[in-house]
């Protein structure tokens, strides 16, 4: 298995003084000596490749290649072999893999040499410094609106990046150190609120020590739903059962409040939706978006010897986003449509008095109304968050699935009335969170114009917590449109 690593170093002195990108070779079936070989060493140079932290099965080394189609072999504990998950031919060397290098090149900082071990390259992305380039390189482009783009250009643009998700895995996803928090089914409702709260996550994989498995996950939306029967007279559920009902016996009534039963009226079975460490980007975004979730765990299978599955990461459009902009954003005349005004590409949904691309209506709120009301709606319009507007709808601040957990404070929810909260005062416990809440560090609040190019929107959605992206009117703020993760993909996939 082989992934083209995000970024691309100048190297001065290269195959004819050229560009060299520094691509990751995985062989994740296991050995004890791994070493790769190709075209790109003269097959006279057996490369040693290093185990992965945490995963002894998997080998892996960057070796910086020209542009161009490349073979390569492995040599596992003394035997030749291939990976038959990769593109493969028969060649002069019996069946090799191969690999195609695209030309473009990203002159950025020189990576660490490949035989230091245990090195990932940090994903982030100097917004500031990249934003003001890019406005003066699109100035001329934007300020007349009038800018168009042909369908050829949209095409070459969607293969280009289709390429290179197709052809980077998970691997890329994984930070260089973080942590993964996973919650046992028969936890307390209450106590995994709290946990979800003092940590700062909104979400977190389930596991069952009966079964030995990852059996789902629970996030906010959960509590979102819990906390709407605590508010439904003659419930059920009253808040002191919380102390003692299970996260498990909550998702058997949940799939009982949405009707998710089988043909004997049984609650559904859980199987919990995952990714493997080798998945290509691409299989994990169209994962994503099939299931409509926000984070699919990125889990390496169980071993052989019955040990339990590993839980890696979890990963989201966001970190897949940063790749991809990562990748092309000193490149961007590769992808000419992420040069385009975002009024101009049918992307996202927006004010029919602006232009009714989706047919779908914008759903916004006043910081007046009520707190079940805007769960309601969030539950009902299927979103990830509600754009919070004053009476001449200028954006003001968003309130989203996520900021649920800010109830917990203090116990709160066990204190309150959903329909006598205001979203005013929900979101002021939402700015009090914990600094490590992806959603409180202030990033939650991303605004654009509708004529800023689709790469500045990417950017935007691709910080950590981003779901959606608000586009205002200059000046006034008035909410002109919504460009969410989702639409995103789809539009860059379709």
């Amino acid at each position: 298995m082989i992934s083209q690593i995000t970024e691309n170093s100048h190297v001065g002195a290269g195959v004819a003084g050229g560009m060299l990108s520094p691509t990751r070779f995985v062989w994740p079936y296991g050995g004890r000596r791994v070493f790769v070989t190709g075209s790109f060493t003269g097959w006279s140079e057996h490369v040693p490749m290093s185990p992965v932290e945490g995963c002894p099965t998997v080998f892996q080394v960057i070796c910086r290649l020209s542009p161009g189609l490349h073979q390569y072999k492995f040599y596992v504990d003394g035997e030749w072999r291939h990976d038959e998950h990769q593109p493969f031919v028969t060649g002069n060397y019996g069946l090799v893999n191969t690999i195609y290098i695209l030309p473009e090149a990203n002159p950025l900082a020189a990576l660490p040499s490949p035989g230091t071990p245990n090195v990932r390259m940090g994903m982030d992305v100097d917004n500031e410094t990249f934003q003001h380039d890019q406005e003066a390189l699109l100035e001329g482009t934007i300020q007349g609106g009038s800018a168009k783009i042909s369908e050829e250009d949209i095409k070459t643009s969607r293969v280009r990046i289709s390429l290179f998700l197709s052809s980077h895995t998970a691997y890329d996803l994984l930070p260089d150190s973080g942590k993964v928090i996973a919650l046992d089914v028969n936890l307390p409702v209450k106590q995994a609120f709290h946990i979800l709260y003092e940590q700062g996550i909104s979400v977190a994989p389930l596991w069952d020590s009966l079964r030995c498995q990852f059996v789902g996950v629970l996030s906010a939306l959960d509590f979102i739903l819990i906390l709407q029967e605590l508010g439904n007279r003659g419930s059920n559920l009253r808040e002191e059962e919380l102390e003692t009902h299970t996260i498990s016996a909550w998702k058997e009534g949940k799939h009982q409040l949405l009707g998710q039963l089988d043909n004997h009226g049984r609650p559904l079975q859980s199987h919990i939706i995952h990714v493997g460490p080798y998945d290509s980007l691409k299989d994990v975004a169209v994962t994503i978006l099939q299931n409509k979730v926000s984070t699919v765990p990125i889990m390496h299978p169980s071993a052989q010897d019955g040990s339990f599955p590993q839980l890696l990461h979890l990963a989201s459009l966001s970190g897949i986003l940063k790749c991809i902009c990562r990748h092309f954003r000193h490149s961007i005349s590769s992808l000419p449509i992420l040069q385009q005004p975002i009024c101009k590409i049918p992307l996202g949904t927006w004010d029919p008095r602006i232009e009714d691309q989706s047919g779908r209506p914008l759903v916004m709120l006043r910081r007046s109304g009520s707190l079940s009301l805007a769960l309601s709606l969030l539950i009902q319009a299927k979103v990830s968050s509600i754009p919070i507007v004053d009476e001449n709808d200028s954006f003001m601040d968003i309130y989203s699935r996520s900021d649920i957990t800010a109830l917990a404070k203090d116990r709160i929810y066990a204190q309150i009335h959903l329909d006598k909260m205001s979203i005013q005062q929900a979101l002021q416990l939402g700015h009090d969170a914990p600094s490590s809440h992806g959603g409180f560090d202030g990033q939650r609040c991303q605004m654009c114009l509708r004529t800023d190019p689709l790469l500045k929107v990417m950017e935007r959605l691709s910080n950590p917590g981003v779901r959606r992206v608000i586009i205002v009117e200059a000046g006034s703020k008035r909410v002109e449109g919504i460009i969410s993760l989702s639409d995103v993909f789809k539009f860059l996939l379709s």
